[in-house]
C-alpha cells in the first residue's frame, strides 16, 4: 500500500500556520477537547453556509473564533441573530468568554474544502459521480487554479464493490514543499454507503523569496564613473578609457631593418659522450653466407679494457670486426699456423666508419691503434682454442 502525507500537515509550519493557535501547559487536553466540541458545533450547525475552516486563539480569559465561510449571510442570520445564538452556545460550552469573527471566501472554487462539500452535495442528490467530477474540475481550473485533483472512493454508482476513481487537470507536485497546494476531504451520506471525497488544488508557489529592491543595488565602490548602477559587467565609458594608452602603441608599419630575423629552429648537436666511459658494443652482423665459402664465425668479444681503448672519441660504434671462417661440424678444426692468425682480414685492415662529427674529433692513429687491440685479441683466442 502507498503512503499518503496529508498536503496541509507536510507544509504545517513551514508555508501554512496552525488552525488553533494558543498554547498551554497542564491544561491543554481541557482546550483541545473544548476546540474540537466546538468546530463540531459549528459545522453541524451550519452545514449549507459553505464553512471551509475555523481556526481558534486562546488568551487569559477569552477566546476567539474565526469561521471561513464563502456564504458570510447565512452565518450571520437576519439582524446578527444567528451569530448572537451561536455566540451564546458556545460561551456555555467552553465556560468563557467568546468572540466571533466571521471572514468571507472570495473565490469558492478555489478553496478545496468546499469543491469538496459540492462535489458531496451532488452525490448525495443522485447525479453521476463522473459527471460531478468533470464538472468541478472544469470550473476550478476556470476560476485560476494551476491544478486540480478529484478523488472519490466508495460504492460509487451503488456497485455492490467499492472502488476509487478519480480526475485531474493541471499539474499537482504534492512532493514540492513551497507548492501551494489546498487539501480538502469529506463524505457524502447516500442511502448506499457513505463515500468519501479528497480535493487537491494547486493555487501556485508561495511567495518567499520577496525582498526590497534596495537589496539588488551595487555597493558605491563597484559604481562607474557615470553614476549608472548595475551588474558592473558591461562596457565602459569611453570617457573613462586612459588617453595616452592610444598613443604610447607603437606603430603599426615597421622597417624590415628593424624586425629581428627568426629564431633558427634546428636542434644543438648532441653532446659526444665523456672518454671515460665505454663505447655500447653493438652485436656483429652475420655475412651473406656463398654457395663455396662457409659461414662466417661470429666475433669474439673483446675485453673491457680493449673496448675502452678501441671506442672514438665521438663514441660512434665501430662496424663488424674480422669474421673467422667456421668448419661444418663434425670434423677437427684444422691447425693454424702463428703467421695466418696474425695476418689481418682484408675486414679488419679496413678503417672503422666514423660518425658524422666534425674530423678533428677522431684523428687516424686511433682508428690503426682499434685494428691493432682487435688484432691481438684475435689471436689470443685462437692460442686458447689449440690449448684447449
Amino acid at each position: 500500500m502507498g503512503q499518503k502525507v496529508h498536503p496541509n500537515a507536510f507544509r504545517l509550519g513551514v508555508y501554512k500556520p496552525w488552525q488553533a493557535r494558543w498554547y498551554g501547559d497542564k491544561d491543554y487536553t481541557e482546550n483541545l477537547l473544548e476546540d474540537m466540541k466546538m468546530r463540531r458545533l459549528i459545522l453541524a450547525r451550519l452545514r449549507n453556509a459553505g464553512i471551509s475552516k475555523v481556526e481558534t486563539e486562546r488568551s487569559a480569559n477569552q477566546v476567539t473564533v474565526i469561521i471561513w465561510t464563502a456564504k458570510p449571510g447565512i452565518v450571520i442570520g437576519k439582524g446578527g441573530t444567528s451569530v448572537d445564538q451561536l455566540r451564546d452556545d458556545l460561551e456555555k460550552m467552553s465556560g468563557k468568554k467568546v468572540r466571533v469573527t466571521i471572514q468571507e471566501i472570495k473565490h469558492p472554487e478555489m478553496d478545496a474544502m468546499l469543491v469538496a462539500q459540492n462535489v458531496a452535495a451532488q452525490l448525495e442528490r443522485r447525479i453521476a459521480f463522473r459527471r460531478a467530477v468533470k464538472q468541478s474540475v472544469l470550473r476550478t481550473m476556470r476560476a485560476g487554479a494551476k491544478g486540480v485533483k478529484i478523488a472519490v472512493s466508495g460504492r460509487l454508482g451503488g456497485a455492490e464493490m467499492s472502488r476509487r476513481e478519480w480526475d485531474r487537470d493541471g499539474r499537482v507536485p504534492l512532493h514540492t514543499l513551497k507548492a501551494n497546494i489546498d487539501f480538502g476531504q469529506t463524505e457524502a451520506r447516500t442511502t448506499f454507503g457513505r463515500i468519501g471525497v479528497s480535493v487537491w488544488v494547486y493555487l501556485g508557489d508561495f511567495e518567499t523569496g520577496r525582498t526590497d529592491d534596495a537589496q539588488f543595488e551595487e555597493i558605491p565602490s563597484r559604481q562607474l564613473d557615470d553614476g549608472r548602477q548595475g551588474g558592473g559587467r558591461g562596457p565602459a565609458p569611453a570617457a573613462s578609457l586612459p588617453a595616452p594608452a592610444a598613443a604610447a602603441a607603437p606603430p603599426a608599419a615597421a622597417t624590415p631593418a628593424a624586425t629581428p630575423a627568426p629564431a633558427q629552429t634546428e636542434s644543438p648537436p648532441a653532446d659526444p659522450l665523456p672518454k671515460s666511459a665505454p663505447a655500447p658494443a653493438r652485436p656483429a652482423r652475420p655475412r651473406a653466407a656463398s654457395s663455396t665459402a662457409p659461414a662466417a664465425r661470429p666475433r669474439p668479444r673483446k675485453a673491457p679494457e680493449a673496448e675502452a681503448s678501441a671506442a672514438p672519441t665521438t663514441g660512434a660504434p665501430e662496424m663488424a670486426g674480422p669474421s673467422q671462417p667456421t668448419e661444418p661440424p663434425g670434423k677437427k678444426p684444422a691447425a693454424r699456423s702463428r703467421k695466418a692468425d696474425a695476418s689481418p682480414s682484408p675486414e679488419a685492415s679496413a678503417p672503422a666508419i666514423e660518425s658524422p662529427a666534425p674530423a678533428a674529433e677522431s684523428p687516424a692513429p686511433a682508428a690503426e691503434a682499434a685494428v691493432e687491440v682487435s688484432v691481438t685479441a684475435a689471436g689470443a683466442s685462437d692460442e686458447v682454442e689449440k690449448d684447449a
